[in-house]
């Protein structure tokens, strides 16, 4: 496959789209199809089963995140000040 040496996954796109939006493409792909650590047992098992759901197939919990990553930066804000709140500092 020489015509995805440079681009990755886009290089099903051919000369279409544009540069710009091919590498956005390019970076939210690979970012949703790496292995992502388990909210339950730490471990880089977590694959997306379909949008916002994802499974780790170490300890097969399935938990609902964010389309494109498990978890979101506002799912992380929202984690953190409950956090606070609960714990009374």
């Amino acid at each position: 496959m020489a015509r995805t040496k440079k681009v990755g996954v886009t290089g099903r796109f051919g000369a279409r789209y544009g540069r710009k939006a091919k590498r956005t493409v390019k970076k939210i792909e690979e970012n949703m199809k790496k292995y992502h650590t388990c909210p339950q047992c730490d471990r880089p098992g977590v694959k997306r089963v379909s949008t916002g759901i994802w499974k780790c197939r170490k300890c097969n919990t399935v938990f609902t995140g964010g389309a494109y990553l498990p978890s979101t930066p506002m799912g992380k804000t929202a984690a953190r000040n409950i956090k606070r709140i609960v714990g009374g500092t």
